[in-house]
């Protein structure tokens, strides 16, 4: 029997669609908010006192969060200046890619219709020796698994 041993969390990329990115613009430094969430609503049924019932409403996603060092020349800081100082939103598909060792994709996430939302840099700090760090915020709509 093969060990199975499960693949790392910090070998992966993050590819946007249209937006003609250079290979600097797919490395970042984490990746959160690949998550979703079942809402539900409980219903009382008459003459029944000791629970609710729960039943699926729908799916929820909350904000993807994409951090790294900042970049000076990038067309993803553009697109979310773009966005953020103009007003001109130019929702996106993207895709999350896990690597294994050969630097091919073990699974993908294709987060669709996503804009910015936020855009930050951590503060400055002259008391400390590390990286100035970006992070952009993406609202979306849903995302998919896929499986290669």
């Amino acid at each position: 029997m093969a060990n199975y041993y499960p693949p790392v969390g910090f070998h992966f990329l993050v590819e946007f669609e249209g937006l003609g990115t250079k290979e600097k613009d797919h490395q970042f430094q984490s990746v959160s908010g690949l998550s979703v969430d079942l809402e539900t609503e409980e219903i009382s049924e008459g003459g029944e006192n000791r629970f609710k019932h729960k039943l699926p409403v729908k799916t929820k996603y909350p904000n993807l969060t994409l951090k790294r060092g900042i970049l000076i020349d990038s067309v993803v800081i553009g697109w979310c200046r773009d966005a953020i100082e103009n007003f001109s939103f130019k929702p996106v598909n993207l895709t999350i890619k896990l690597l294994n060792e050969e630097h091919k994709p073990l699974i993908s996430w294709n987060v669709v219709h996503a804009y910015p939302v936020k855009w930050a840099v951590e503060d400055f700090n002259a008391q400390e020796s590390k990286l100035v760090v970006e992070s952009f915020e993406l609202t979306y709509n849903y995302f998919t698994l896929i499986k290669t």
